[in-house]
Protein backbone atom coordinates (compact mmCIF):
# COMPACT_ATOMS: atom_id res chain seq x y z
CA UNK A 1 0.00 0.00 0.00
CA UNK A 2 1.45 3.38 -1.02
CA UNK A 3 2.32 5.69 1.58
CA UNK A 4 0.71 8.87 1.62
CA UNK A 5 2.90 12.06 2.34
CA UNK A 6 2.71 15.92 2.40
CA UNK A 7 5.17 17.80 0.51
CA UNK A 8 5.57 21.57 1.90
CA UNK A 9 7.75 23.66 -0.30
CA UNK A 10 8.96 27.09 0.64
CA UNK A 11 7.68 30.15 -1.94
CA UNK A 12 11.22 31.49 -1.76
CA UNK A 13 12.14 27.76 -3.25
CA UNK A 14 9.97 28.85 -6.42
CA UNK A 15 11.71 31.73 -7.25
CA UNK A 16 10.75 35.59 -7.89
CA UNK A 17 9.25 35.74 -11.54
CA UNK A 18 7.68 33.35 -13.48
CA UNK A 19 10.70 32.52 -16.00
CA UNK A 20 12.99 32.08 -12.55
CA UNK A 21 9.43 29.87 -10.88
CA UNK A 22 8.99 27.84 -14.03
CA UNK A 23 12.74 26.33 -14.15
CA UNK A 24 12.43 26.13 -10.43
CA UNK A 25 9.34 24.03 -10.57
CA UNK A 26 10.72 21.68 -13.20
CA UNK A 27 13.73 20.58 -10.60
CA UNK A 28 11.78 20.35 -8.22
CA UNK A 29 9.55 17.83 -9.86
CA UNK A 30 12.51 15.78 -10.52
CA UNK A 31 12.69 15.25 -6.64
CA UNK A 32 8.31 15.21 -6.23
CA UNK A 33 8.07 12.61 -8.83
CA UNK A 34 11.52 10.63 -7.26
CA UNK A 35 8.94 10.34 -4.00
CA UNK A 36 5.95 8.80 -6.39
CA UNK A 37 8.84 5.93 -7.09
CA UNK A 38 9.00 5.31 -3.91
CA UNK A 39 5.74 4.17 -3.99
CA UNK A 40 4.50 7.19 -2.03
CA UNK A 41 1.13 9.05 -2.87
CA UNK A 42 1.54 12.63 -2.25
CA UNK A 43 0.54 16.18 -1.81
CA UNK A 44 2.11 19.10 -2.41
CA UNK A 45 1.36 22.45 -0.66
CA UNK A 46 3.78 25.34 -0.86
CA UNK A 47 4.57 29.36 0.36
CA UNK A 48 3.83 32.12 -1.91
CA UNK A 49 5.54 35.06 0.16
CA UNK A 50 7.34 36.42 -2.72
CA UNK A 51 5.01 35.77 -5.15
CA UNK A 52 1.85 37.08 -3.21
CA UNK A 53 3.91 40.45 -2.32
CA UNK A 54 4.78 40.91 -6.33
CA UNK A 55 1.16 40.55 -6.89
CA UNK A 56 0.54 43.28 -3.87
CA UNK A 57 3.09 45.66 -5.15
CA UNK A 58 1.66 45.20 -8.86
CA UNK A 59 -1.61 46.64 -8.43
CA UNK A 60 -0.22 49.29 -5.45
CA UNK A 61 2.21 50.31 -8.29
CA UNK A 62 -0.55 50.42 -10.78
CA UNK A 63 -3.20 52.60 -8.53
CA UNK A 64 -0.41 55.18 -8.25
CA UNK A 65 -0.88 56.12 -11.96
CA UNK A 66 -4.55 55.52 -12.10
CA UNK A 67 -6.95 55.62 -9.47
CA UNK A 68 -9.27 53.81 -11.46
CA UNK A 69 -7.79 50.56 -10.18
CA UNK A 70 -9.30 49.38 -7.16
CA UNK A 71 -7.22 47.94 -4.41
CA UNK A 72 -6.98 43.80 -4.19
CA UNK A 73 -7.81 42.38 -1.35
CA UNK A 74 -5.85 40.03 0.21
CA UNK A 75 -7.56 36.68 -0.35
CA UNK A 76 -7.74 37.72 -3.76
CA UNK A 77 -3.80 38.04 -4.31
CA UNK A 78 -3.38 34.32 -2.40
CA UNK A 79 -5.79 32.72 -4.72
CA UNK A 80 -4.05 34.14 -7.61
CA UNK A 81 -0.54 33.37 -6.39
CA UNK A 82 -2.32 30.20 -5.78
CA UNK A 83 -3.06 29.55 -9.10
CA UNK A 84 -0.37 30.94 -10.83
CA UNK A 85 2.23 28.68 -9.08
CA UNK A 86 0.00 25.54 -8.92
CA UNK A 87 -0.37 26.15 -13.23
CA UNK A 88 3.69 26.00 -13.65
CA UNK A 89 4.15 23.25 -10.36
CA UNK A 90 1.49 20.98 -11.86
CA UNK A 91 2.61 21.16 -15.25
CA UNK A 92 6.13 20.21 -14.62
CA UNK A 93 4.85 17.53 -12.33
CA UNK A 94 2.85 16.02 -15.01
CA UNK A 95 5.61 16.48 -18.00
CA UNK A 96 8.27 14.37 -15.46
CA UNK A 97 5.73 11.69 -15.09
CA UNK A 98 4.88 11.15 -18.41
CA UNK A 99 8.90 11.08 -19.08
CA UNK A 100 9.00 8.61 -16.60
CA UNK A 101 5.76 6.47 -18.42
CA UNK A 102 3.58 7.28 -15.12
CA UNK A 103 0.04 7.01 -15.22
CA UNK A 104 -1.06 9.65 -12.72
CA UNK A 105 -2.60 12.91 -13.58
CA UNK A 106 -1.90 16.25 -11.39
CA UNK A 107 -4.30 19.17 -10.30
CA UNK A 108 -4.28 22.49 -8.61
CA UNK A 109 -7.08 23.15 -6.15
CA UNK A 110 -7.88 26.76 -5.04
CA UNK A 111 -8.17 26.09 -1.48
CA UNK A 112 -9.88 28.35 1.32
CA UNK A 113 -9.22 27.65 4.98
CA UNK A 114 -11.83 28.60 7.66
CA UNK A 115 -10.30 30.31 10.71
CA UNK A 116 -11.56 31.55 13.73
CA UNK A 117 -12.97 35.08 13.67
CA UNK A 118 -12.00 35.66 17.46
CA UNK A 119 -8.51 34.07 16.68
CA UNK A 120 -6.51 36.72 19.15
CA UNK A 121 -4.36 36.42 15.72
CA UNK A 122 -7.00 39.21 14.33
CA UNK A 123 -6.11 42.06 17.63
CA UNK A 124 -2.32 41.90 16.82
CA UNK A 125 -1.32 41.41 13.48
CA UNK A 126 2.25 40.43 13.29
CA UNK A 127 2.85 39.16 9.57
CA UNK A 128 4.27 41.49 7.16
CA UNK A 129 3.33 41.24 3.33
CA UNK A 130 4.37 43.28 0.33
CA UNK A 131 6.37 46.26 -0.52
CA UNK A 132 8.02 48.51 1.62
CA UNK A 133 7.09 52.18 1.51
CA UNK A 134 8.59 55.31 3.69
CA UNK A 135 6.62 56.54 7.10
CA UNK A 136 5.00 59.41 5.14
CA UNK A 137 3.65 56.78 2.65
CA UNK A 138 2.61 54.51 5.12
CA UNK A 139 0.47 56.81 6.82
CA UNK A 140 -1.29 58.63 3.84
CA UNK A 141 -2.11 54.64 3.11
CA UNK A 142 -3.71 54.14 6.42
CA UNK A 143 -5.38 57.26 5.75
CA UNK A 144 -7.19 56.42 2.12
CA UNK A 145 -7.57 52.74 3.85
CA UNK A 146 -8.21 52.72 7.36
CA UNK A 147 -8.67 48.79 7.77
CA UNK A 148 -5.42 48.47 6.61
CA UNK A 149 -2.38 48.57 9.13
CA UNK A 150 1.36 48.97 7.64
CA UNK A 151 4.12 49.00 10.40
CA UNK A 152 7.79 49.25 10.41
CA UNK A 153 9.63 45.62 9.35
CA UNK A 154 13.01 45.48 11.12
CA UNK A 155 14.04 49.16 10.44
CA UNK A 156 13.54 48.45 6.63
CA UNK A 157 10.97 50.57 5.83
CA UNK A 158 6.60 50.21 6.46
CA UNK A 159 4.94 47.22 4.92
CA UNK A 160 1.52 46.13 5.55
CA UNK A 161 1.21 44.06 8.43
CA UNK A 162 -1.56 41.34 8.48
CA UNK A 163 -3.14 38.73 11.07
CA UNK A 164 -1.97 35.17 10.64
CA UNK A 165 -4.76 33.25 12.10
CA UNK A 166 -4.00 29.21 12.95
CA UNK A 167 -5.93 26.94 10.00
CA UNK A 168 -9.80 25.36 11.64
CA UNK A 169 -10.95 23.72 8.39
CA UNK A 170 -10.28 23.03 5.02
CA UNK A 171 -13.34 24.07 2.96
CA UNK A 172 -12.59 21.79 -0.23
CA UNK A 173 -11.35 18.64 1.71
CA UNK A 174 -13.77 16.48 0.35
CA UNK A 175 -12.92 17.60 -3.07
CA UNK A 176 -8.86 16.92 -2.32
CA UNK A 177 -9.76 13.75 -0.89
CA UNK A 178 -12.08 12.83 -3.78
CA UNK A 179 -8.78 13.56 -6.12
CA UNK A 180 -6.14 11.33 -4.21
CA UNK A 181 -8.31 8.84 -4.27
CA UNK A 182 -8.33 8.48 -8.19
CA UNK A 183 -4.72 8.97 -8.69
CA UNK A 184 -4.05 12.85 -9.04
CA UNK A 185 -1.17 14.48 -7.25
CA UNK A 186 -2.47 17.20 -5.78
CA UNK A 187 -1.50 20.87 -5.27
CA UNK A 188 -3.47 21.94 -2.42
CA UNK A 189 -3.54 25.18 0.55
CA UNK A 190 -0.77 27.03 -1.21
CA UNK A 191 0.10 30.31 0.65
CA UNK A 192 -1.31 28.98 3.78
CA UNK A 193 -4.77 28.37 1.48
CA UNK A 194 -7.12 31.61 1.10
CA UNK A 195 -8.36 32.27 4.66
CA UNK A 196 -11.85 32.81 4.86
CA UNK A 197 -14.46 33.29 7.83
CA UNK A 198 -17.91 31.15 7.72
CA UNK A 199 -20.44 33.84 8.49
CA UNK A 200 -23.33 31.28 8.21
CA UNK A 201 -23.68 27.96 6.30
CA UNK A 202 -23.85 29.24 2.94
CA UNK A 203 -22.07 31.91 3.18
CA UNK A 204 -17.87 32.21 3.21
CA UNK A 205 -16.09 35.88 3.71
CA UNK A 206 -12.23 36.38 2.84
CA UNK A 207 -10.13 37.48 6.01
CA UNK A 208 -7.74 40.57 5.42
CA UNK A 209 -4.86 38.18 7.02
CA UNK A 210 -2.25 34.99 5.59
CA UNK A 211 -1.79 31.50 7.00
CA UNK A 212 1.62 30.32 8.11
CA UNK A 213 1.79 28.03 5.26
CA UNK A 214 3.84 25.73 7.60
CA UNK A 215 1.09 25.20 9.88
CA UNK A 216 -1.50 25.26 7.08
CA UNK A 217 0.54 21.55 5.87
CA UNK A 218 0.43 20.05 9.33
CA UNK A 219 -2.94 20.97 9.34
CA UNK A 220 -3.06 19.47 5.64
CA UNK A 221 -1.35 16.64 6.54
CA UNK A 222 -3.45 15.19 9.26
CA UNK A 223 -6.61 16.00 7.07
CA UNK A 224 -5.49 13.69 4.62
CA UNK A 225 -4.72 11.42 7.33
CA UNK A 226 -0.58 11.60 5.75
CA UNK A 227 2.28 9.01 7.27
CA UNK A 228 4.84 11.85 7.02
CA UNK A 229 5.50 15.68 6.47
CA UNK A 230 7.68 17.04 4.92
CA UNK A 231 8.85 20.50 4.89
CA UNK A 232 11.59 21.10 1.86
CA UNK A 233 13.28 24.34 2.55
CA UNK A 234 17.17 25.84 1.76
CA UNK A 235 18.90 23.66 4.25
CA UNK A 236 19.93 20.16 4.57
CA UNK A 237 19.19 20.02 8.23
CA UNK A 238 17.69 21.88 11.32
CA UNK A 239 20.81 23.42 12.84
CA UNK A 240 21.22 24.57 16.46
CA UNK A 241 23.32 27.37 16.71
CA UNK A 242 22.63 28.22 13.19
CA UNK A 243 25.28 30.68 11.53
CA UNK A 244 27.57 30.35 14.73
CA UNK A 245 30.94 28.50 14.95
CA UNK A 246 29.48 25.84 17.48
CA UNK A 247 26.42 24.83 14.66
CA UNK A 248 25.70 21.72 15.18
CA UNK A 249 22.75 19.93 12.77
CA UNK A 250 20.41 16.99 13.98
CA UNK A 251 20.12 14.07 12.22
CA UNK A 252 16.87 13.05 14.22
CA UNK A 253 15.22 14.50 17.62
CA UNK A 254 11.87 13.34 19.87
CA UNK A 255 8.92 16.26 19.60
CA UNK A 256 9.94 16.73 23.50
CA UNK A 257 13.64 17.61 22.43
CA UNK A 258 11.80 19.83 19.70
CA UNK A 259 9.98 21.83 22.23
CA UNK A 260 13.26 22.12 24.41
CA UNK A 261 15.17 23.71 21.55
CA UNK A 262 12.49 25.97 20.62
CA UNK A 263 11.59 27.07 23.85
CA UNK A 264 15.70 27.70 24.15
CA UNK A 265 15.83 30.22 21.19
CA UNK A 266 17.63 28.29 18.63
CA UNK A 267 15.55 28.89 15.79
CA UNK A 268 14.49 32.04 13.99
CA UNK A 269 10.69 32.86 14.22
CA UNK A 270 10.31 33.92 10.50
CA UNK A 271 12.48 31.36 9.74
CA UNK A 272 13.16 27.59 11.37
CA UNK A 273 11.03 28.39 14.25
CA UNK A 274 7.51 27.82 11.85
CA UNK A 275 8.63 24.92 10.60
CA UNK A 276 10.08 23.24 14.06
CA UNK A 277 6.41 23.80 15.78
CA UNK A 278 4.23 22.29 12.55
CA UNK A 279 6.76 19.50 12.67
CA UNK A 280 6.07 19.23 16.17
CA UNK A 281 2.60 19.58 15.80
CA UNK A 282 1.69 16.99 13.26
CA UNK A 283 4.19 14.17 14.68
CA UNK A 284 2.12 14.51 17.94
CA UNK A 285 -0.84 14.39 16.59
CA UNK A 286 -1.26 10.19 16.03
CA UNK A 287 0.64 7.58 16.82
CA UNK A 288 3.28 6.71 14.06
CA UNK A 289 3.35 9.91 12.43
CA UNK A 290 6.89 11.69 11.50
CA UNK A 291 7.66 14.88 10.04
CA UNK A 292 10.65 15.53 7.96
CA UNK A 293 12.93 19.03 7.40
CA UNK A 294 14.86 18.58 4.58
CA UNK A 295 16.27 20.52 1.20
CA UNK A 296 14.44 20.15 -1.83
CA UNK A 297 17.08 18.71 -3.87
CA UNK A 298 17.32 15.63 -1.31
CA UNK A 299 13.93 14.56 -0.44
CA UNK A 300 14.27 11.23 -1.92
CA UNK A 301 17.42 10.82 0.32
CA UNK A 302 15.54 12.27 3.16
CA UNK A 303 12.55 9.87 2.41
CA UNK A 304 15.32 6.95 2.98
CA UNK A 305 16.78 8.74 6.33
CA UNK A 306 19.58 9.36 4.68
CA UNK A 307 19.23 13.41 4.76
CA UNK A 308 17.03 15.90 7.05
CA UNK A 309 16.07 15.97 10.04
CA UNK A 310 13.47 13.97 11.43
CA UNK A 311 11.06 14.71 14.08
CA UNK A 312 9.14 11.54 15.64
CA UNK A 313 6.89 11.63 18.80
Amino acid sequence: MSKRIVIALGGNALGNDPAEQIERAERAAVSLVDLIEEDSEIVITHGNGPQVGMIDLAFATARESDEKIPHMPLPECTAMSQGYIGYHLQNAVLREMRKRGMPWHAATLTTQIEVDPNDPAFRKPTKPIGPYYSEEEAKELMRNYPHLFYANDAGRGYRLTVASPRPKDIIEKEALLTLLDNEFVVIACGGGGIPVIRRNEDTLEGANAVIDKDFAASFLAELVDAESLFILTAVERVALNFGKPDMKEISEMTVAEAEKYCSEGHFAPGSMLPKVEAAISFAKSKKGRRAVIASLEKASLALKGESGTLITS
